[in-house]
């Protein structure tokens, strides 16, 4: 991958600052392409019922694009190690915002699910803070993965062995935890060469046919498999499924998610674009499309007919990028830095030991 650097913070003293690091435009984009993914998933859903077609490339989608996200965060985690300045990262840049916005979504929910007693519960993720809760626990646990021998194989286990356990609880979305980690423990484990590959141009021709017939696998396993699968929130048992489908499914599913995100980063431009910057605010873009997904549905957008045919999915479609484009936009991030990112030096000792602040690392996925 041309250009590909390690950007994780360096290790700073007062005498010596750490360096401003420069942005890889592939990874950017990368996300960017990603977050509108989710997006336009989220809109697809109240369209599934009413069109098979709706059904197969959200099932496809599906099938990669949080995959991508985590192999990317998980990428740019590999300098973790417990550095007291990237513990503080983890509070001010993920339990904050999980606090905020999973306070935030349970008040707007209760009013867009009419629920008026849904409770407050930091311990059950809601909606999609599920994935800052989630990589707290990845990120913490780095270090570990990066001494174990085989850790994707492990990684695996553990996640078979999720699928295996319907008594795991709702703290801290655990189960989807379990199952999306081989992804993240992936990422740790990949160089830049790894990219390089995926970039070449007969991997980029390959693609095609590839997501073709990957669209045609999903349309005829609508009828016939539940896109819970790919949600990795439920045991094999919670699916209406038999235990031992889980140890078959898992593996095969973890090879398949791959599959297509090599396929999708092939495709992923390593130049400056417009939407290069946005790469740096998909934290934002994904926290926040969320009020406008979950609203939708009770301001009654999806009502009109013409919604629930291919023309309306069309539109949905369009829109849903639109909306969830300018939420990663520099000037929302500037906003709203104060509850995604804040600063919060008051909260910790300034005399504790490594904890001199490095440059602000605006390239490590967090969403």
């Amino acid at each position: 991958m041309s250009g590909a650097v390690d950007t994780a913070p360096a290790r700073a003293t007062a005498q010596s600052p750490a360096p401003s690091k420069k942005r890889d435009a592939f990874f950017d984009n990368a996300k960017y392409a990603a977050i509108v993914l989710v997006a336009v998933g989220h809109a697809w859903e109240p369209l599934r019922d009413g069109s098979r077609t709706v059904s197969a490339l959200y099932m496809l989608v599906y099938a990669f694009h949080m995959p991508a996200f985590i192999v990317i965060s998980g990428y740019f985690s590999r300098s973790f190690d417990g550095r007291p300045e990237q513990l503080k990262r983890l509070v001010t840049g993920l339990v904050v915002p999980y606090v905020v916005f999973e306070t935030a979504y349970t008040f707007f929910t209760r009013w867009t699910d009419q629920e008026p007693d849904r409770p407050v519960s930091l311990l059950d993720p809601l909606y999609l803070t599920w994935f800052l809760a989630a990589l707290f626990l990845w990120r913490l646990t780095t270090p570990l993965w990066q001494r174990v021998r085989l850790p994707v194989p492990l990684a695996l286990v553990l996640a078979v062995l999720a699928t295996l356990s319907p008594s795991i609880g709702n703290d801290l979305d655990l189960q989807r935890t379990l199952q999306f980690l081989p992804y993240f423990v992936l990422g740790l484990s990949l160089k830049p060469e790894h990219f390089r590959l995926v970039r070449r141009r007969s991997v980029r021709i390959a693609a095609v046919p590839v997501f073709a017939g990957a669209f045609v696998v999903a349309y005829w396993a609508v009828p016939r498999m539940t896109g819970g699968w790919f949600y990795h929130r439920d045991s094999a048992e919670q699916l209406g499924a038999p235990a031992w489908y889980g140890v078959v499914m898992t593996p095969v599913l973890f090879v398949c998610s791959l599959v297509l995100v090599a396929c999708f980063l092939a495709w992923v431009p390593g130049r400056r674009m417009w939407c290069t910057v946005l790469g740096a605010g998909t934290l934002y873009g994904y926290l926040l499309h969320g009020f406008v997904a979950q609203g939708s549905k009770y301001w009654g957008w999806y009502d009109p007919a013409w919604i629930q045919r291919p023309l309306g999915a069309v539109v949905v479609t369009l829109v849903a990028a639109a909306v969830v484009t300018p939420l990663c936009a520099p000037p929302v991030r500037r906003a709203l830095r104060f509850v995604v990112e804040p600063d919060m030096r008051w909260l910790f000792r300034r005399d504790a030991p490594g904890t001199a602040e490095p440059a602000r690392d605006r390239t490590a996925v967090r969403g």
